[in-house]
């Protein structure tokens, strides 16, 4: 497994929790459903934003790995030089 698919599982492993946590303070003291849905939605938003930094930090991560190698360089370098 790569590391953004552990920190995506890991990321949803947190929030599945807070939604049980929410479902139960809800159950509980009989939080109004308005309050809830928003609790909700404001988590799902952290969430999506959580998972598109993942996502951009691995991009970052392909694109610094795919530069060729210093040899390479040079020798696309004298072969542009010619």
């Amino acid at each position: 497994m790569t590391e953004q698919c552990e920190a995506k599982e890991v990321v949803s492993d947190i929030f599945r929790e807070e939604a049980l946590l929410i479902g139960g303070l809800a159950t509980n003291y009989n939080l109004e459903d308005a309050l809830v849905w928003e609790l909700c939605r404001n988590l799902d938003l952290i969430r999506s934003r959580i998972l598109r930094k993942i996502d951009k930090h691995r991009e970052k991560a392909v694109q610094l790995k795919s530069s060729p190698h210093p040899a390479v360089q040079e020798l696309l370098r004298k072969i542009k030089e010619n």
